[in-house]
C-alpha cells in the first residue's frame, strides 16, 4: 500500500478538501502540520524536485509577507528556499507526497487524484 504524506494547514479549505479526498480513497496519510513543524531547507529542496517545480512555483507569492521580505518571482532559488524554510506560511498548500518519490500541490484538491 502506498505511503502518503500531506503538508497540511487545517485552517485552509483546499488543504482540508485534499485531506478528505485522500481519506475517501482509503489512503493512509501522515499529516504534517507544517506551520507547527516546518520542513527544513533540505526537505523543501527535495519537495521542489519531487514536484518538478522551481521553488518560486511552490511559493504563495500573493502573501503580504512575500512582498515584506522584498522577494520577487525572479529571486534566486536559494533565496526562495531560505524564505520558505524561515517562513513556512509562504509554502503553497497542501503538498502531497506519495512513497517519497512523487508529489503534487493539491491546488485544486483534485490534483491529488494523480497520485492515487
Amino acid at each position: 500500500m502506498p505511503e502518503y504524506r500531506i503538508y497540511h494547514n487545517p485552517r485552509c479549505r483546499k488543504s482540508r478538501e485534499t485531506l478528505a479526498l485522500l481519506e475517501e480513497a482509503g489512503a493512509h496519510a501522515e499529516v504534517v502540520l507544517y506551520l507547527e513543524m516546518p520542513p527544513t531547507r533540505a526537505e523543501l529542496e527535495k519537495l521542489s524536485q519531487l514536484l518538478d517545480l522551481r521553488p518560486i512555483e511552490m511559493t504563495r507569492t500573493k502573501e503580504a509577507l512575500f512582498r515584506e521580505l522584498e522577494l520577487s518571482k525572479d529571486a534566486p532559488d536559494a533565496d526562495i528556499l531560505d524564505a520558505l524554510a524561515a517562513h513556512p506560511r509562504l509554502i503553497e498548500r497542501p503538498i502531497v507526497v506519495k512513497d517519497g518519490t512523487e508529489a503534487v500541490i493539491g491546488h485544486p484538491p483534485e490534483k491529488v487524484r494523480e497520485l492515487l
